[in-house]
């Protein structure tokens, strides 16, 4: 779907919040209160938009959000119960192709992870493939709490962005 920002503008609530609900990870909250944030000038004053209501939440909603993304390569993957975003981000990594000292190695650094922050590890998965997840989530196993929460965030809008991109035509597209 590539709908233009006057199409988006354009959406009841209802269309709106089924079409950009889970831009971020099962929080359709999140869109549904952007849309009164309407109307959006571009693609960039919707993503805006979103990065803001995130940004505004105490750090309480922000872990919230953290918490609704599955684990790399854990049992939504193996189970069939991801979202069709995540399940195509995370294949598109390698997470569904571990071997299994790859595999043993992301299920305990996911636990040690959630067991030291309280929510799962957040990484654009579009952005970067398997070997590097591991690196990253075994390095930031060692972040203080607030920085880790800081950079999930930071994760979850860039995945946001990705999400966005492949419903809205940016006005760089536009130009082309």
């Amino acid at each position: 779907m590539n709908m233009d920002i006057a199409a988006v503008n354009a959406l009841p609530y209802e269309d709106f919040v089924n079409i950009f609900g889970n831009v971020v990870e099962k929080c359709p909250i999140i869109t549904a209160a952007v849309w009164s944030r309407r109307p959006f000038v571009n693609f960039t004053a919707l993503e805006a938009a979103i990065s803001e209501f995130i940004d505004e939440l105490p750090e309480s909603g922000k872990e919230g959000i953290l918490r609704c993304h599955p684990d790399l390569a854990g049992r939504d993957l193996h189970g069939g119960t991801l979202t069709r975003e995540s399940r195509e981000e995370q294949a598109g990594a390698g997470m569904d192709a571990l071997n299994s000292v790859e595999a043993s190695n992301m299920a305990r650094l996911n636990e040690e992870y959630k067991e030291r922050f309280g929510f799962p590890f957040v990484i654009c998965a579009r952005m970067t493939d398997k070997a590097n997840i591991l690196r990253q989530l075994s390095e930031r196993c060692r972040n203080e709490r607030a920085v880790e929460r800081a950079r999930g965030i930071e994760e979850v809008k860039k995945i946001c962005r990705l999400r966005l991109q492949a419903l809205v035509v940016s006005e760089a597209s536009n130009k082309l």
